[in-house]
């Protein structure tokens, strides 16, 4: 089950998963997290090629959905978990963002109020298979380098364009 919200925010009830991204999609609370490795490096992950939708794109560290009612803080801390197999350190806000996307390949539709986070890579990620293909990490060149040659998610722009401040503030020197 997802949240699902007004522009601003403010919760206005939930649906079911697959009902909230089919067309034309419904606003709904998400979050995305950005990890830096201990020397300044974004911990990049290609979600899985069997994901039922967006699948085999890169994107941020981790993405997803809080429950119903649950702080999107302490999801982002989850999921990161459950996906990457290590828990971010020192998580904080990095800003907000609300988009809509639609993916042509499965007919689902991102349409998120999207809450950003910032924290450090601790450990070695261990991804869950089911959820994510590979895992990259790289350097404001390097995240450049593979965005020319592979597909990106398409909230993944706006996402980092938003969260960008905090990671500046974070790992400054190149990003």
């Amino acid at each position: 089950m997802l949240e699902l919200v007004t522009p601003d925010g403010e919760t206005t009830g939930s649906a079911e998963k697959l009902s909230a991204h089919a067309f034309p999609g419904t606003l709904h609370r998400a979050f995305s997290v950005f990890l830096l490795a201990p020397d300044g490096r974004l911990l990049l992950q290609r979600r899985a090629l069997t994901k039922y939708h967006w699948a085999g794109v890169w994107s941020n560290s981790c993405c997803g959905h809080p429950h119903p009612g649950e702080d999107p803080a302490e999801a982002a801390a989850r999921r990161t978990a459950e996906e990457l197999g290590v828990r971010p350190d020192g998580l904080r806000p990095a800003g907000t963002v609300l988009y809509r996307y639609g993916d042509e390949a499965s007919g689902l539709v991102e349409h998120e109020y999207n809450h950003l986070f910032v924290g450090a890579l601790t450990g070695t990620p261990a991804p869950d298979p089911a959820e994510v293909h590979e895992t990259a990490l790289v350097d404001a060149a390097g995240l450049a380098d593979l965005r020319a040659r592979a597909p990106f998610s398409a909230w993944f722009p706006a996402v980092l364009d938003a969260a960008l401040p905090e990671i500046r503030r974070t790992a400054p020197g190149g990003w």
